[in-house]
Parts: C-alpha cells; sequence; structure tokens
C-alpha cells in the first residue's frame, strides 16, 4: 500500500515512513531518467565513438554496473517508450521501477491502461501472480500456450565467488512437475549436517536433489502433482495460473485423482482408524489450510494431529493440521 507524503515539508524533516515514501518516488523518477537517456544513448553515435562495442557495454561502464543490467535498463527504456501511460506513471513516480519491470513484459499500447490500473492497486511482490493470472483470462488457451513457449529459456552467468547462477524460465505445468520432483526428493532424504556442523538450508537441499536428478535421473521418482481445476480456471498448487490445454497434455502419462468439493467450495472430509493420515486425507487438508497454520510457512509441510491420536484414536480431516516441521516439533516439545 503506498504511503500519502505531506508534500509542505522538507523530506529530512518527515518521519521514517514518509521519508523512505518521498525517497522510494524519487528513486523512481531518477530510474525513469536512467533508463530513458540510455536508449538516447543507445540511438546515438557515442558509443561507436567511445570504442565500446555495444551501447549496453558502454552504458556499463558509465554507470560502473554490470552490462547484464544495463541490458536491462536499454530493454525498459524502449519498452516504456512505446506504452505512454505507464511511462507517465513511471515518470512521475507512481509506479516503480520493479512493477514497470513486471508490466512491460505483457503491456500494449491497447491494454497497458487497464494493467497500470491493476499495478496500482496490487503490491509489487504480488503483481507478477496478478498479471499471470490476467493473462490467464483474458486470452485464449492456445494463445497463452504458445506464449509461454516462445518465452522458454536458460541462462547462465558466474558469480564474484565462483558458483554458477542459472535462470530457468518455464512453462507453469512443466514447471509445476519439475517443483514437485524436487519436492520429493526433499522430503525423501533425510538431511544431514555439513562438515562444519551447520545443517543446509532448504535452499542447498533443493540444490543437492537438482544435482541428483541431473547425476541419476528421475526415472524412478514417482511424485504427486496437484494442478485445480476451477469454474475460473485452472492452476498449480501454489496458485500459478494454468491452461486446460497444458493440463490435458500430461493427462495420458498420469494417474488421476479427484479431490471433490462442496457447494460452499470446502474439501470434503475423510476419516479412518489408522494413525497417518491417507492420501486423500493429506490432499483434502493440503486443499483447506494451503501453508503452516501457525507461520505461514509453505515448504516441510507435516499432518498434526488436534488433538492427539493417543487421545481420540482416530484421524479425520477435521482434527488435522497442517504444519511446518519446525512448528510441528515446537508444539510437541512445548
Amino acid at each position: 500500500m503506498a504511503v500519502a507524503v505531506p508534500t509542505d515539508l522538507p523530506i529530512t524533516d518527515l518521519p521514517i515512513t514518509e521519508r523512505l515514501a518521498a525517497l522510494a518516488s524519487q528513486w523512481a523518477q531518477s530510474q525513469y531518467e536512467l533508463v530513458m537517456l540510455g536508449v538516447q544513448l543507445a540511438e546515438s553515435a557515442e558509443w561507436i565513438v567511445a570504442g565500446s562495442a555495444t551501447p549496453a557495454q558502454h552504458l556499463a561502464a558509465i554507470a560502473d554496473v554490470e552490462a547484464c543490467t544495463a541490458r536491462e535498463w536499454l530493454r525498459a527504456g524502449r519498452r516504456v517508450r512505446s506504452l505512454p501511460v505507464i511511462a507517465d506513471a513511471f515518470a512521475d513516480g507512481t509506479l516503480s521501477y520493479s512493477k514497470v519491470r513486471a508490466l512491460i513484459c505483457v503491456a500494449t499500447p491497447d491494454n497497458e491502461a487497464e494493467l497500470a490500473a491493476l499495478a496500482l492497486d496490487v503490491p509489487a511482490s504480488a503483481l507478477r501472480a496478478a498479471l499471470a493470472a490476467w493473462m490467464n483470462t483474458t486470452m485464449t488457451p492456445a494463445d497463452l500456450d504458445a506464449y509461454h513457449h516462445e518465452r522458454r529459456s536458460v541462462a547462465w552467468r558466474t558469480d564474484p565467488d565462483g558458483t554458477v547462477i542459472f535462470t530457468l524460465r518455464l512453462p507453469p505445468a512443466l514447471a509445476a512437475v519439475l517443483i514437485s520432483v524436487l519436492t520429493t526428493l526433499v522430503m525423501r532424504t533425510r538431511a544431514r549436517p555439513d562438515a562444519s556442523g551447520g545443517w543446509p538450508t532448504l535452499a542447498q537441499q533443493h540444490a543437492d536433489a537438482f544435482a541428483e536428478v541431473l547425476t541419476s535421473g528421475s526415472g524412478d521418482i514417482r511424485t504427486e502433482v496437484i494442478f485445480h481445476v476451477r469454474a475460473d480456471g485452472c492452476s498449480a498448487d501454489d496458485g500459478t495460473p494454468i491452461t486446460e490445454t497444458a493440463i490435458a497434455r500430461l493427462l495420458p502419462d498420469a494417474s488421476i485423482r479427484a479431490l471433490i468439493h462442496d457447494a460452499e467450495g470446502r474439501p470434503i472430509n475423510a476419516s479412518g482408524r489408522h494413525r497417518h493420515p491417507s492420501a486423500r486425507q493429506k490432499r483434502v487438508v493440503k486443499e483447506r489450510d494451503r501453508a503452516c497454520v501457525d507461520c505461514g510457512r509453505t515448504t516441510l509441510l507435516q499432518y498434526d494431529h488436534q488433538p492427539p491420536f493417543e487421545q481420540t484414536g482416530h484421524t479425520v480431516v477435521d482434527e488435522l493440521d497442517l504444519r511446518c516441521a519446525p512448528c510441528h516439533h515446537e508444539r510437541h516439545r512445548r
């Protein structure tokens, strides 16, 4: 949510929150001038006279940034120049550079006004998901699948510490399968402390799982990928919109389980006398809670009896809560 900044006081006299908001707005305006001047530089002969191989390299040398950053500035500037509504909002600081970068991926002169209005009502952290949902409702499945296919890419660069950073862009259905495979490998592999005695982070465990897929293959990995098919559209389990046609292409090689909801959208209950919840019960609880009920975490999730199984002697969905492993352990420790 944007913060209103008083205009009758110097920035240095404002409270910290208002000062930050004012500086962020000024920063957005400066970034607008930067990327637009960068485009002017690219269209001039100055970078040639300076002996640079490309405009991005010359801009990178001037600003003392990496060439990839300069290329992104030029890409953004060229796109913004063709989108006057977004350009005006960027120029006066209404739209941040972060939001502009997301908008220019999908905006056109015909839809930019609608998307700019959408961006004003959505935090920058949620804008890309909101745009994906918008595309899922405004494009035909065939067109959206073709768009996702066209956007596929893999890129990598070497970090200063010598590690290599990969950027992988995949269609959402394929990404859901990869994420499910990595999650399955992490959950079935017992984490062990490293040589220093520290325990691997979840990101490190995902890296180990990815290495296992690359070196050992994933042919023996059976995993469940959950797609939600509703009247208002389809999505992966994390909410990423997916077209019906993309899901249909996965069905011939998959076993299908349906999770039925009642008329009010609530998952139907299932019960049993065993301690551990069945696969069907797990799907119901996961659909209901979505994340750890204590901290909101969406990884390392476990199914916790409340009240304890020792007291009830049965396992029903209404008495199961989704908790991450740390919160689950902490609750039983108390």
